[in-house]
């Protein structure tokens, strides 16, 4: 391997491990339990799997790029994914967190593959959705207990 793709490979491999990072960030901060290792691990494997996938088909001179690889990544985030689901009384908790899970493999597939913009911007569009809707579905769910809550009074007794 030249110099310059070993740097181009570490670049992706940086790439990934941070925007998985902070992602993983915001989870910590809201006490899940995927945090920022495991954020950061998933993405910077899912890259690692991709820029092996690529240096395979370069060594062995594969046409064309063969995409059983990636099917596998995607398929491992799902089992991971599916570990980090809870079911406890009558709520199914940790949906959350495995999306979360499988967005930061795509992040780390992307970066695998070099497509750093489209990384960053869903490492953007994922915290959005972490945090800020976080917000909004607080505040609708204050709204239905308000609602809930509400009772016509009864007629005093006699």
């Amino acid at each position: 391997m030249t110099a310059i793709l070993t740097n181009v490979i570490y670049v992706k491999l940086f790439m990934a491990m941070m925007l998985g990072m902070v992602l993983g960030v915001e989870r910590f901060v809201a006490h899940k339990t995927a945090g920022m290792r495991t954020y950061t691990l998933v993405s910077l494997g899912a890259a690692m799997f991709v820029i092996i996938s690529q240096l395979v088909s370069a060594e062995y001179g594969v046409s064309g790029y063969d995409f059983h690889l990636v099917a596998a990544i995607v398929s491992a985030a799902g089992f991971l994914g599916v570990g980090s689901i809870i079911r406890s009384d009558m709520k199914v908790i940790g949906i959350t967190t495995a999306t979360g899970l499988w967005v930061a493999t795509g992040i780390g597939m992307a970066c695998g593959f070099g497509f750093y913009q489209l990384a960053m911007m869903v490492t953007m569009l994922a915290l959005f959705a972490f945090i800020v809707l976080w917000f909004v579905e607080k505040q609708i769910n204050k709204l239905k207990i308000m609602k809930e809550d509400h009772t016509v009074p009864l007629e005093p007794e006699m």
